[in-house]
């Protein structure tokens, strides 16, 4: 199931916005390491999801999310505005 989501790092006080079809191994990736633009705020924590039925549309809804630029915009999706 593709999702877009959010994740968020206390160490760093940054959001971060993706997309993927396998959402339990790409929050471990983040949390490894594996991705080198987030392995600086390890521990990431995930705040938001939402699933789509492809992963087209999953990553049409991260660029939207991308292209507003706002942090205010990011924190009323995490709570549930």
């Amino acid at each position: 199931m593709p999702f877009t989501y959010i994740l968020f790092s206390k160490k760093l006080n940054k959001y971060y916005v993706g997309a993927c079809v396998d959402m339990k191994r790409r929050l471990y990736e983040h949390n490894i390491g594996h991705s080198k633009f987030t392995s600086t705020g390890i521990p990431w924590e995930l705040k938001w999801t939402k699933e789509f039925e492809t992963l087209t549309l999953a990553k049409a809804f991260e660029q939207k999310i991308k292209r507003m630029k706002s942090r205010k915009f990011i924190e009323d999706l995490v709570a549930g505005r």
